[in-house]
């Protein structure tokens, strides 16, 4: 496993920063692309759903428009996000929205068929990465599946600061809280941890798939 990384400050701590993340969510570029995969690769049938850094609860939404019947639980740790997720999910009772910040073990919750996150874990240093990663691993049921729609590196600067331009950004408004690593790095770590059929699903530039199942 790569070196533990020095702790930065999660800046959608934030009220400002995370509306400001929230105003531009819906104009990431292929996003849509990467969550309709994920719609693929959700199961038929879930009895509970866990959004870890949920944001406003648009994917676990997302997931519970095919899987109607399940319940969910939204996790964040930015009052301004849950706050949008509470409005979110205003009349549906069958999701909890639970306030914890993912630098910190998972708190107990049962256990789940389905584990998604968003751009949520990139913020977090890479030790603490692996051990989320691991704590995942061991709260979902046999057979479920784990879906992170991520922010990764690119290989080369170049590709970096292409996929800036491509944003229509610079990599000087790069958010300060990123601590990403390469869709290779992370999908080895699921492998060493335990999942199967590990893969990278969907990628676009610095936006990446990332899979893994547990076995049955």
């Amino acid at each position: 496993m790569a070196d533990r990384l020095s702790k930065k400050s999660n800046e959608y701590a934030d009220p400002a920063h995370a509306l400001t993340y929230l105003s531009g969510a819906d104009r990431i570029p292929h996003r849509s692309e990467g969550e309709a995969v994920v719609l693929e690769l959700l199961p038929e049938k879930a009895d509970r759903i866990l959004d870890l850094g949920c944001g406003d609860g648009r994917l676990l939404a997302i997931a519970k428009s095919v899987i109607p019947d399940s319940t969910g639980v939204a996790l964040d740790f930015s009052e301004t996000m849950l706050e949008a997720a509470r409005d979110r999910f205003s009349r549906d009772q069958s999701v909890s929205i639970v306030n914890h910040n993912l630098n910190d073990s998972l708190p107990e919750m049962g256990s789940f068929d389905v584990v998604l996150s968003s751009f949520a874990i990139h913020h977090l240093d890479n030790e603490r990465k692996y051990e989320l990663y691991r704590e995942i691993f061991n709260i979902l049921e046999p057979g479920g599946i784990f879906c992170n729609l991520e922010h990764v590196t690119s290989p080369t600067q170049k590709l970096h600061d292409d996929f800036y331009e491509a944003l229509g950004s610079s990599i000087k408004e790069e958010d300060p809280s990123n601590q990403c690593v390469s869709a290779e790095v992370q999908l080895e770590w699921l492998r060493e941890i335990g999942f199967k059929d590990v893969d990278c699903f969907w990628k676009w530039r610095e936006l990446a798939l990332l899979v893994g199942v547990k076995k049955e």
